[in-house]
């Protein structure tokens, strides 16, 4: 039986008070672990054209377990499983985008000519509004825009130049993603075991249940990121139908698939959203939008995501909302989309280290 270690004593020909020598010896400690954080937050973002599209495909890969499951309870080969569930994302995503792209081509006429109706008014008010701008003044704006844009001719190919590179970064990152999330669904288990051989002997048991937990809640946080971006999308559907826009569905669909890219996706269902308002009925009609658009945000930020996620990975509502601030303030969109993730599956992860300590005090809880 292990006898407790005594605790040290500070020198008793000392004058620095023992509450001073306990702070400083947590001071130290801290300040390692503060380094190694620092260091292995330096590694991560030195290698960020690896790190996040491996951190994606562990997102796309909690997504899919589900399905993954099911194939192999049918038997499927676990590669042919893996293969049949990025087919059926993929089928997914093309559909959602052909019935976009449907609803666009078949309303696009209509559309088209209310916006040109919509722009003539617009001249108009401002040729009789309270700017007061006619005609003449338009075509010198429209002139200055022109020489502004002859003269920056080399900044605007420069421009053009990085957008290009960073549209080829993009396109390697998803091809490493979906490589590396077809090798996590059809061999994970195989993956992480090879990984914990290098675990000591008496760590190997703990660290796998551990990590099962850990994985456990990365697959509901994900299932419950479903059910938000379902939410919002609906929002924004009541919000086009009670309006009357048109591609009220293609609306439903967009929002659902940008719900899951944070701040950014939102933003661009909103905007769009807000357009055709603006383009079809007006300004009243695009204000009115943009109210129902901020709601849905809202209601997402400080409503959703803390209660369905904080309640999909046990963590505090509150812990979900400053965790979300936190990333996003740190690493911007990728922050706020791999916080969480990380932050549900680490508390998981540590509670399965030792769970007679961590889930007795919840169970008590729960009586």
């Amino acid at each position: 039986m292990l006898t407790p270690r005594p605790r040290r004593q500070g020198n008793p020909g000392s004058r620095v008070p023992q509450g001073v020598v306990t702070a400083s010896d947590w001071a130290w400690r801290v300040l390692v672990i503060a380094g190694f954080v620092a260091l292995a937050w330096w590694l991560l973002t030195y290698f960020s054209a690896v790190s996040v599209p491996l951190a994606v495909a562990m997102l796309l890969t909690a997504l899919l377990t589900p399905l993954n499951r099911v194939l192999r309870r049918w038997r499927w080969p676990h590669p042919l499983a893996a293969v049949g569930c990025l087919l059926a994302t993929a089928l997914v995503v093309v559909g959602v985008f052909a019935a976009i792209g449907t609803q666009i081509a078949r309303e696009w006429p209509q559309l088209w000519d209310k916006a040109l109706a919509g722009f003539s008014t617009f001249l108009n008010w401002l040729a009789s509004g309270p700017l007061q701008i006619d005609q003449t003044q338009l075509s010198d704006y429209l002139s200055q825009f022109t020489e502004w844009v002859n003269s920056s001719r080399a900044d605007l190919a420069a421009a053009a130049a990085s957008a290009g590179v960073g549209v080829g970064h993009f396109l390697a990152g998803l091809a490493i993603a979906l490589i590396a999330t077809f090798f996590f669904l059809a061999s994970g288990r195989e993956i992480w075991a090879a990984l914990t051989r290098i675990v000591p002997a008496h760590y190997v048991i703990p660290t796998r249940r551990a990590a099962d937990r850990g994985w456990a809640s990365l697959v509901a946080y994900m299932r419950a990121q479903v059910l938000v971006a379902l939410v919002d999308a609906i929002g924004i559907l009541i919000g086009a139908l009670a309006l009357q826009l048109p591609m009220a569905w293609a609306l439903f669909a967009l929002t659902f698939v940008t719900a899951f890219i944070p701040v950014v996706g939102a933003v661009l269902a909103g905007t769009v959203a807000c357009a055709l308002a603006l383009v079809t009925y007006g300004p009243v009609s695009a204000l009115i939008m943009l109210a129902i658009t901020v709601f849905v945000m809202e209601m997402e930020g400080h409503f959703l995501q803390p209660v369905l996620l904080g309640r999909a990975v046990s963590l505090h509502p509150l812990a979900v909302l400053i965790g979300l601030a936190i990333g996003a303030t740190i690493a911007g969109i990728v922050g706020a989309l791999l916080v969480i993730p990380v932050l549900a599956f680490s508390v998981a992860f540590l509670r399965g280290l030792d769970p007679d300590r961590f889930d007795a005090p919840q169970a008590e809880l729960s009586k």
